[in-house]
């Protein structure tokens, strides 16, 4: 909401559009960026120290700062600007080039160019005035950094750099919605390659989509042995939405019936679940084809004898008519 910023301190990140990152095309175009501050109110929450994350009333207004780097070796022209974002089945995906919504029509920086040395950062501050009449329920985007340098005449193709800062706003009157998820059908197996995983469906039943990281640990396996824990991997899940999470453990891992404990959070949500899992590989039995056989078989004889009887039980009844 409108309230108290807390500073927040990041390293620029890694490739991908979220809020501390960092994109880098050739040793001449880099880019990145990363969130400044975020609501007091939010300071326990980790996502909110990397997107800017927030709940609003139609007509209200945020303010957030970013922090902008030129990690090239020469000097840029560096431009800032919303563009449109959705979560689908996929998770975040963001919308080509300066594609805009509903919420980056609400968007306004304070700069929408900068020109920056080498390894210079600069702060923006960055508004965002939800309309009155503003559709209800989440909306996403992204406030870009890109850096296109001047293109060689004769060069085909043109270098262009972009580093984003993710945003999910939730707009509608009153408290927050709840942020919640289920976690189902713990497998494991060993796939094609060898390589062991183990996957779960989780099911967001809240009302605000979920960026999820976890642990997996594996005990009371083959000869007692326990291992982990492994980092799993999620794409962002929208409301009403489920996504499958896996971890890619070492190949070395024996085949057998361990107990795994799974541990998810988004935020501030944070659930668990364990159970026996079976790691190894799927076999097609030694006798599969004579059981088909027989189940044929048997099934043909069932239908033999049911036709008879049917036949019996008619000729009965025609005799009883005469």
């Amino acid at each position: 909401m409108g309230g108290l910023l807390l500073a927040v301190s990041l390293l620029v990140g890694s490739v991908a559009p979220v809020a501390a990152k960092t994109l880098r095309t050739s040793d001449d175009v880099s880019v990145g960026i990363r969130i400044v501050d975020a609501p007091v109110s939010r300071r326990d929450d980790e996502r909110a120290h990397r997107y800017i994350i927030d709940h609003v009333s139609p007509g209200e207004q945020i303010r957030r700062r970013i922090a902008v780097t030129n990690l090239s070796d020469r000097r840029h022209r560096v431009q800032l600007y919303p563009a449109a974002a959705a979560v689908h089945k996929d998770g975040f995906t963001f919308a080509p080039g300066r594609t805009g919504n509903e919420l980056t029509s609400w968007v306004t920086l304070e700069h929408s160019e900068l020109v920056l040395a080498p390894d210079e950062t600069a702060t923006v501050w960055t508004e965002t005035t939800v309309a009155k009449n503003a559709t209800g329920g989440e909306h996403y985007g992204v406030l870009w950094a890109e850096v296109a340098p001047e293109q060689n005449p004769s060069e085909q193709v043109r270098n262009v750099a972009r580093a984003g800062v993710r945003m999910y706003l939730s707009v509608g009157p009153g408290g927050e919605p709840r942020s919640d998820f289920r976690i189902e059908d713990l497998t494991g197996v060993r796939a094609a390659d060898g390589v062991p995983v183990v996957t779960a469906r989780v099911k967001n039943t809240g009302g605000r989509a979920l960026d999820l990281t976890g642990k997996l640990t594996l005990s009371d396996g083959p000869g007692g042995v326990s291992t982990g824990p492994f980092n799993v991997k999620a794409a962002t899940i929208g409301p009403g939405r489920s996504t499958l999470v896996k971890a890619t453990l070492d190949p070395r891992l024996p085949d057998g019936v361990w107990t795994a404990r799974l541990t998810l959070a988004s935020g501030l949500v944070e659930r668990a679940t364990s159970g026996r899992i079976t790691i190894g590989t799927q076999r097609t039995p030694r006798h599969g084809r004579s059981t088909s056989v027989a189940a044929l078989t048997v099934g043909s004889v069932v239908a033999v004898v049911a036709t008879v009887l049917l036949a019996a039980h008619g000729y009965r009844r025609r005799n009883r008519a005469r």
